[in-house]
C-alpha cells in the first residue's frame, strides 16, 4: 500500500490536529500514514490526546519550534530527511507554514514522488511588515513551484493564493475543505448546558457570549473586548462574555479590559462582564452553555470554532476574513469587514437584542456544517486527490 508521511507545525488545541488525525487514522487501509509535528509551545495546551485516542502513535519532533531558528530549523530538517529515507513514503503531506517550509524542503532533496502542501491559512497579510511578508511569499513560490499539488481549504483561500498573492497557478491547487466529527455537538444539549451555566453562575435569561482560540495578536481580542464595552454602554447589562483559550497575549487582553472600563475574572463565579477560562477540552459542553459565538480574527483559515457553532446550534458574530464567507450559512450569522469596528459592534448588539428570534435558524446551521464538514467527507477527498496525483507521478 502507498505511504504517506505527514507533517504538522505543532501538537496543539486546534482544528490542524483533528484534520491531520482524521487522515491518518481513516484513510487506512487504503494508505499507510506516519504522522508527524513538534511539540505544543509554551501557554498552550497539548493535543496529543486527539491521536492518540484514535489509536495512532504519532512522532514529536522537538526541533520544530513556531518561530524561524536556523540551527533548529536545520535539525528539524535532517531529522526529516532520516524519517523519509527510513519510511521510504510514495507522498509527503505538509500541513501549515514551518511544516510545509521544513517539510517540502527536505521531501524535494530526498525525490519523495508525490509532495503535497495544505495551506490552512497564510501570513500573506496582517501577521508581518512588507519585508518579512515579501520574503514568505517568495519562499511559498518556490516551494509551490517544487511541490505535486496545493490545497487550499476554501474557495476563497484558493482564490488569494492564486490570484492575489500569486503563489501557485489555479490548475495546481485543489479546494479540499476541513472535516470533523461533529456528532458530539449535537448531543447533550440541555444537559451541558445546564452544567456549563451553573459552573459559571449565569441567571435565568442571561446572555453568554464567547469567543473561541487561542490569544495571539491576529485573533484580534481587542475587538471582542471593545464590543463588550460598546454592549454596557448601549444598555445591555444582562450578559456575561467568555474568552475561551490561552496564549501569549494573555495580559495585553486584560489589560485592554481595564483600559475599556471591562471588569474581568478567571473565577467562574464571579459577577464580571467576562471571564477567562484558559482552555476547555471538551469544546462542544462550552459551546452548548453559550448564546452567541464571535470571531474577532484579522486573518483566518477555515476558522474551526465557526463549524462548531453552526454544528451546536449557535449564532455567529464574526470579522469577514479568510474563508468565512464560504463556511458560515448566511441566515446563522452577521458579518462585518475588518476595517468596519461599528459594524461589528452593531450586528453583535443586534444579535444580542433578538437571539431569541435568530436562534430560530439553528437548525439550518447545524444541517449546513454537518453536510459540509464531516470527516468521512474529508477523508473521501483526499483519498481521490491522493489516487489522482500518485497516478501521474
Amino acid at each position: 500500500m502507498p505511504k504517506v508521511l505527514r507533517i504538522i507545525n505543532r501538537f496543539n488545541i486546534g482544528g490542524i490536529t483533528y484534520n491531520v488525525s482524521y487522515l491518518s487514522k481513516y484513510l487506512e487501509p487504503d494508505y499507510e500514514t506516519l504522522l508527524v509535528g513538534g511539540p505544543e509551545e509554551e501557554g498552550e495546551d497539548s493535543s496529543l490526546y486527539i491521536p492518540q485516542g484514535l489509536g495512532l502513535k504519532p512522532r514529536v519532533l522537538h526541533e520544530f519550534q513556531r518561530e524561524i531558528n536556523l540551527k533548529s530549523d536545520y535539525k528539524a530538517y535532517k531529522e526529516i530527511k532520516k524519517i523519509i529515507k527510513e519510511f521510504k513514503p510514495d507522498i509527503v503531506h505538509t500541513h501549515a507554514s514551518k511544516a510545509g517550509a521544513i517539510g517540502r524542503l527536505a521531501a524535494i532533496d530526498c525525490n519523495v514522488p508525490v509532495i503535497i502542501h495544505t495551506f490552512h491559512g497564510h501570513v500573506f497579510h496582517s501577521y508581518f511588515g512588507k519585508l518579512k511578508t515579501a520574503f514568505y511569499k517568495t519562499i511559498e513560490r518556490y516551494l509551490a513551484k517544487h511541490s505535486t499539488a496545493i490545497v487550499a481549504i476554501s474557495n476563497k483561500q484558493k482564490q488569494e493564493l492564486s490570484e492575489v498573492f500569486h503563489i501557485a497557478p489555479k490548475d495546481k491547487i485543489h479546494v479540499v475543505p476541513l472535516g470533523f466529527d461533529l456528532s458530539k455537538f449535537t448531543k447533550n444539549k440541555e444537559q451541558n448546558r445546564k452544567e456549563f451555566r451553573e459552573k459559571y453562575n449565569l441567571q435565568e435569561g442571561q446572555l453568554a457570549i464567547g469567543i473561541i482560540g487561542r490569544l495571539a495578536p491576529i485573533k484580534n481580542h481587542s475587538l471582542f473586548i471593545e464590543s463588550i464595552a460598546y454592549l454596557k454602554q448601549n444598555g445591555i447589562t444582562n450578559f456575561k462574555g467568555f474568552i475561551i483559550g490561552d496564549g501569549d497575549t494573555r495580559d495585553v487582553i486584560t489589560e485592554y479590559c481595564r483600559m475599556n472600563n471591562v471588569s474581568w475574572s478567571n473565577n467562574p463565579t464571579d459577577e464580571v462582564d467576562v471571564i477567562f477560562t484558559s482552555w476547555i477540552t471538551n469544546v462542544e459542553w462550552a459551546l452548548h452553555g453559550l448564546d452567541i459565538v464571535t470571531l474577532t480574527s484579522l486573518n483566518e483559515g477555515t476558522p474551526v470554532s465557526i463549524i462548531e457553532a453552526q454544528a451546536a446550534g449557535k449564532f455567529v458574530v464574526s470579522t469577514n476574513v479568510g474563508g468565512i464567507e464560504d463556511v458560515l450559512h448566511p441566515e446563522c450569522g452577521f458579518l462585518s469587514e475588518i476595517s468596519d469596528k461599528n459594524g461589528f459592534f452593531s450586528n453583535l448588539l443586534n444579535a444580542c437584542t433578538n437571539v431569541s428570534i435568530l436562534s430560530n435558524s439553528s437548525e439550518k446551521g447545524e444541517k449546513w456544517a454537518l453536510e459540509k464538514y464531516s470527516y468521512t467527507r474529508l477523508v473521501s477527498d483526499m483519498r481521490q486527490l491522493y489516487a489522482q496525483l500518485l497516478k501521474r507521478a
